[in-house]
């Protein structure tokens, strides 16, 4: 009787992760046909099929063509990774921290990323500094030093949950007064890129950008796949109790915290600082589907994909033709969905 309730339960879970990851699919294949340019829906197939033939710079349709493979889908797609990514790094650090108010943010990785990116733009000089993969690299690899920081002080006092996410608030608040330093010296026309930039959006997305980020979080998220039964432990028990099952706590924490660390280092390099989604979708996840990581995962990324999916296409619309960045957008938009949650499910969060 348990075995069966048990299968039925999987089989549940399995269906739902596996509609969501459609119905997310099929959104982004229908809002890469809206925009400032209406796009019929089969132009997309016809867009592709000349990109796969080399036939893209032909036809009387090559400018539409160009708008979907060189705009549209590469803003769409790193929506979709940049959602996975940073709802997995967020699902997994609330695990091995027991805090489910923890995220990428809090832990000072974006404010780090910030920082490194301010830095960059306000002193930058020469070509490489100045340019776009400049702002990115210093962004990347400040966010990375954040990291490090945190599970290196962590690490002096074993690694324990509160450890971690105290030198990442404290490391947080001295990224944030860092840049603010900057941003007072900077001058007006690099202090506007500066807040552009700490916006957060998908406006950068090229293919080079996604192929790298695709390398990134598919690498990370089958570590953590590999570590779900570790983290299923660790999210519900003690150090000590956790021990006992043959698992080495302070392990899982330092792999998947680094792993998780620079997904988000990558994510935010591209694409600026878009900070909610890492604490909301995992909470979202949680309170769906259960806190099995076999499946917790997988859904925490999948509804990180989908907010950022809408929160995007929103922010292209609300105040057409001005275009809000998808990292004020998802604010506005998840915190009602959150609270939705919260009451029509209270025991969700116990």
């Amino acid at each position: 009787m348990l075995q069966e309730n048990y299968r039925r339960t999987r089989y549940k879970k399995c269906v739902l992760i596996l509609a969501a990851f459609i119905f997310t699919l099929i959104s982004g294949y229908i809002f890469t046909t809206v925009g400032m340019k209406q796009v019929h829906i089969w132009q997309v197939f016809t867009a592709l099929e000349k990109f796969f033939s080399g036939t893209i710079n032909t036809g009387s349709d090559e400018a539409v063509n160009k708008i979907i493979l060189l705009l549209r889908l590469p803003r769409i797609l790193m929506a979709v990774l940049a959602g996975i990514g940073l709802a997995v790094a967020g699902a997994v650090m609330q695990s091995v921290t027991r805090n489910y108010l923890v995220s990428p943010f809090t832990l000072g990785i974006s404010a780090a990323a910030a920082f490194g990116a301010s830095l960059c733009i306000v002193f930058g000089t020469g070509m490489f500094f100045q340019s776009d993969f400049g702002i990115i690299f210093c962004a990347f690899i400040s966010a990375c030093i954040c990291g490090l920081i945190v599970y290196g002080v962590a690490q002096k006092t074993g690694l324990k949950p509160s450890s971690i996410v105290l030198v990442g608030i404290a490391l947080n608040y001295l990224f944030s007064a860092m840049t603010a330093t900057i941003e007072f010296f900077a001058k007006e026309h690099k202090l506007e890129a500066v807040v552009q930039w700490t916006f957060g959006s998908f406006n950068r997305a090229d293919w080079d950008y996604i192929l790298i980020t695709l390398a990134i979080v598919a690498c990370g998220i089958y570590i953590m796949m590999y570590y779900c039964l570790p983290l299923n432990a660790i999210a519900g028990n003690d150090d000590e109790m956790v021990k006992s099952f043959g698992v080495n706590p302070e392990k899982v924490r330092s792999v998947c915290g680094i792993i998780s660390v620079l997904i988000t280092s990558a994510i935010i390099s591209f694409t600026g600082v878009i900070g909610f989604v890492g604490l909301i979708a995992p909470h979202m996840a949680r309170i769906i589907i259960g806190n099995d990581h076999r499946f917790y995962i997988l859904f925490s990324g999948i509804i990180g994909a989908m907010l950022l999916l809408v929160s995007d296409t929103i922010g292209k619309f609300i105040l057409y033709p001005v275009n809000i960045p998808v990292g004020i957008i998802i604010s506005f938009l998840g915190v009602p969905l959150f609270i939705h949650l919260i009451l029509t499910k209270r025991n969700g969060l116990e």
